[in-house]
C-alpha cells in the first residue's frame, strides 16, 4: 500500500488515467481567482489534440509542441498541478499570474520576469526544506528577457516574495518585504519554483501587476485604467509563456 508521496511515476500514470501522448513538454500554471475566462482562452489557443483531464487544466498542441495549462490559486492548488506533472516528465514550468507591487520603479504595463522566489508560501518548504529562496531557470530568465526587448514590451526582472495569507498583508510588513528587495509578492511562484527544483525540471515566473500596495492601493481602489492595461499585459504573458514552452 502507497500513499500519495510513495507514488512513482508509473503510480500516478495508473491513477489519473493518463496516456504518455497526453503529458505535456511544459504547464502553464495561472494564479487567479476567477478561471473561467483564462480556460476559455486557452481553449482556444491549445485547440490541436485538446485534453481537459480535470476542471482547471486544458493539455494541447502549439506548434507540435504538447503545452498544458492550468488556473490555479494558492500555493496548496498550484502544488496538485506541479507535484503531478513533475513527476510525469514534464520539462517546463511557467508560472504566470499577478502580483502586488513592492517597489516604486515597477509599473503598470510592466511583466514582471521572475529571477527567483522567497518560500513562505506554505508548500515549497515540504519540497526544500533546507532553503528559504529558490531560483528560476537562468536559460529561461535570458530568454524571456531576449524576447522581450525584441519586442519592445516593457519589463522588470527581480524576486518575489511567495505568501500563503494575502489578507494578512499590512503596511509594516509590505515595507520589509520591500526592504528586502522583492520587487512583488504573490502566492504560488515559490510552489512552483519548489517543486520543479525538487523534480530536477525548468521554472520561470512571469507576472501582471495588479496593485501597488507599496504605494497604499489595493486592487479594491486602483488607478481606473489599470484593468485595460492589465489585460494588454495579459496578452503579452501569454504570447511570452507559448515562446518559451516551444523552445
Amino acid at each position: 500500500m502507497k500513499l500519495y508521496g510513495d507514488f512513482t511515476r508509473e503510480d500516478w500514470l495508473e491513477a489519473l488515467k493518463i496516456e504518455e501522448k497526453n503529458i505535456p513538454n511544459t504547464m502553464i500554471l495561472h494564479g487567479e481567482w476567477e478561471h473561467q475566462e483564462n480556460l476559455t482562452d486557452w481553449r482556444n489557443l491549445l485547440t490541436e489534440n485538446q485534453w481537459l483531464p480535470v476542471w482547471n487544466t486544458v493539455i494541447g498542441n502549439f506548434k507540435n509542441k504538447r503545452i498544458g495549462f492550468s488556473n490555479v490559486f494558492g500555493g496548496p492548488q498550484a502544488s496538485v498541478i506541479a507535484h503531478r506533472f513533475g513527476i510525469l516528465g514534464t520539462e517546463k514550468f511557467i508560472q504566470t499570474g499577478y502580483f502586488g507591487g513592492l517597489s516604486h520603479e515597477v509599473n503598470y504595463g510592466d511583466i514582471l520576469i521572475v529571477t527567483g522566489a522567497y518560500m513562505e508560501d506554505g508548500v515549497s518548504q515540504w519540497y526544500l526544506p533546507q532553503d528559504t529562496f529558490v531560483h528560476a531557470d537562468q536559460r529561461l530568465v535570458e530568454a524571456a528577457i531576449d524576447f522581450c526587448e525584441q519586442r519592445g514590451y516593457s519589463y522588470v526582472t527581480g524576486s518575489v516574495m511567495s505568501t500563503s495569507a494575502m489578507y494578512m498583508e499590512t503596511t509594516d510588513i509590505v515595507r520589509n518585504w520591500s526592504e528586502d528587495g522583492h520587487l512583488g509578492v504573490d502566492m504560488e511562484t515559490a510552489t512552483t519554483f519548489a517543486i520543479s527544483k525538487y523534480f530536477n525540471r525548468k521554472a520561470i515566473g512571469l507576472l501582471n501587476l495588479s496593485d501597488h500596495i507599496i504605494q497604499g492601493e489595493t486592487f479594491y481602489q486602483r488607478d481606473e485604467h489599470a484593468d485595460q492595461i492589465m489585460d494588454e499585459t495579459d496578452e503579452r504573458i501569454r504570447e511570452l509563456a507559448l515562446y518559451l514552452a516551444t523552445l
